[in-house]
This record gives C-alpha cells, sequence and structure tokens, in this order.
C-alpha cells in the first residue's frame, strides 16, 4: 500500500496507543483469527467439510476488512520509529494532523484529519486511522506520494501540505 521499506515516524504515546486500538479491536471482534485458522486446518474428515466451510465463511464475511485494517496498521506500526514528540519534524504527519492530499489522477485537493477510530466523522473530514486512506498516510511527509490499489485501480495521493501537526505547536496533550 506504501512505500516499502520507509520508516514512520511516531511518539511514544500514538505508538502505544495505536497498539492498543489493534489488540483492543481484535477483543471487539469476539473472534481470534489464529484461533479460527487453526481450527479450520485441525479438520480432517468429509464429515466434518460443512464446519470447515461455516469457518472459512465467519473469516471472510464476518472479520474480511476489519482483519485486513489490522494487518495494514500493524505492518505500519512495524517500520515506526518511535521519538519524543518534541523530536518529530514538523513536515510529517502523526495523528491528529490536519492535511491537504493532492490526487495524482485528478489534481483535486482534499482535506482531512488523521484521528483515533472513536473521533472519525466524515462531515468534519475527521478520518481514522483505520480507514485505508488514514493508514496510508500516517507517518509520512510532505512531498511524499502513496499509492495503494483500490477497487477501481491505483489510487495516488501526494501529500501536499500539513496543515496542523499537533507536535510542531506543542499541542502534546491530545
Amino acid at each position: 500500500m506504501k512505500m516499502k521499506n520507509k520508516k514512520i515516524y511516531m511518539t511514544r504515546s500514538d505508538f502505544d496507543r495505536l497498539s492498543g486500538a489493534i489488540e483492543q479491536m481484535a477483543v471487539d471482534r469476539g473472534i481470534d483469527k489464529r484461533s479460527l485458522d487453526e481450527l479450520e486446518h485441525s479438520f480432517g474428515s468429509r464429515d466434518q467439510a460443512e464446519l470447515i466451510e461455516k469457518v472459512r465463511k465467519i473469516k471472510n464475511s464476518r472479520n474480511g476488512a476489519e482483519w485486513e485494517r489490522i494487518v495494514e496498521l500493524e505492518a505500519e506500526l512495524s517500520k515506526a520509529i518511535v521519538v519524543e514528540a518534541d523530536k518529530i519534524p514538523p513536515d510529517v504527519v502523526t495523528m491528529n494532523s490536519k492535511v491537504c492530499l493532492k490526487d495524482m489522477d485528478t489534481g483535486e485537493d482534499e482535506f482531512y484529519q488523521l484521528v483515533y477510530p472513536e473521533e472519525a466523522d466524515i462531515g468534519q473530514n475527521k478520518i481514522s486511522v483505520l480507514a485505508p486512506i488514514g493508514t496510508a498516510i500516517l507517518g509520512y511527509k510532505t512531498g511524499d506520494i502513496i499509492e495503494w490499489k483500490v477497487p477501481a485501480g491505483l489510487r495516488r495521493l501526494k501529500i501536499k501540505k500539513i496543515l496542523y501537526q499537533p507536535e510542531s505547536v506543542k499541542d502534546f496533550h491530545l
């Protein structure tokens, strides 16, 4: 989805809060995907084929998109360089940053604030870090171009400008 092998900068509090959100999402879903994987592969007889199919349906329908979001965010966190809030470069997208993105195909500007899932409100242009675009921009900087596949093809956005970054204005209480 993103630039390969690129490190992203983030504060300890954001890293910890996002890690906790991943764990909580797994708990909230009520189904441990790894347990489902193990259950699916533990069956051997033909009589259990119906049960195996039910397990697959649960994994695919109930957890598919949610687990993709979790996996993508975990991948981003694995690239993180955790630094003190006052050491975050001012051109890096962090949690609660307000950004101007340029759609590289249409040339149109889009404005968003990157927020935690419970604060998301598309009517106020607040996008969740778990939304594809939210996960895509986290930790990247002004000038970076992010590409990822969407059902309609390839989406390309450039981080045109950071309008507000909490760390650069010493707004550490968010």
